[in-house]
């Protein structure tokens, strides 16, 4: 019984440090919140991004930790791996991209519906890394805009965490409007994206 009672005792005293996520800016009053659209969507869209996992080699291993107990990337909203880009929030590029592999990452870019934001993991989808030679293509930036970049050969689970992060604040800030604009659709042009 006396366990019981510190374990009570424990849990009360831990209820004062819980820290809550801050509302996005409003007004409140006694039973109601007003804010607007677009940051109730941002909110929204921050903590229910579906990634789609493009691996080919040992980054791709370190993604598959992230999905393990120890770091647990369901915390941030990203349990579920859409295997299919038109469900897919996030290209999560991972590994050595061949120049013949390409023109498949493009198009699997291209199948994804709008609002989509692109993560190069490790240092091979970011400049090729060490493969310095014909075959590799060296950054899948010159096919796909890459909205956040993750280090590393390969990247610890915790740095491609921290790249999801990233992008959970772009998604957050974004405005409704940003897709529609001629600055976003020409930096589509200029990767030659309809």
């Amino acid at each position: 019984m006396p366990l019981r009672y510190k374990q009570t005792i424990y849990m009360n005293d831990s209820n004062k440090d819980i820290n809550l996520v801050d509302a996005p800016d409003g007004v409140s009053g006694a039973g109601f919140f007003a804010t607007s659209l677009e940051k109730v969507i941002g909110l929204a869209r921050k903590n229910s991004l579906w990634p789609l996992p493009f691996a080919t080699s040992c980054c791709g291993i370190e993604y598959m930790a992230t999905m393990g107990a120890n770091y647990d990337i369901s915390r941030f909203g990203s349990e579920r791996p859409s295997f299919s880009p038109r469900q897919a929030d996030i290209l999560m590029v991972m590994g050595t991209i061949a120049k013949k592999m390409g023109p498949v990452v493009k198009q699997v870019y291209e199948q994804m519906s709008e609002p989509r934001w692109v993560i190069a993991v490790g240092a091979c989808a970011s400049s090729g890394g060490i493969f310095d030679t014909y075959s590799v293509l060296q950054g899948i930036d010159r096919i796909v805009p890459v909205d956040v970049y993750v280090p590393g050969c390969p990247p610890r689970p915790e740095q491609i965490l921290d790249g999801l992060m990233r992008v959970q604040d772009l998604a957050e800030n974004e405005s409704l409007r940003r897709r529609n604009s001629p600055e976003y659709q020409a930096l589509l042009d200029s990767y030659n994206i309809k």
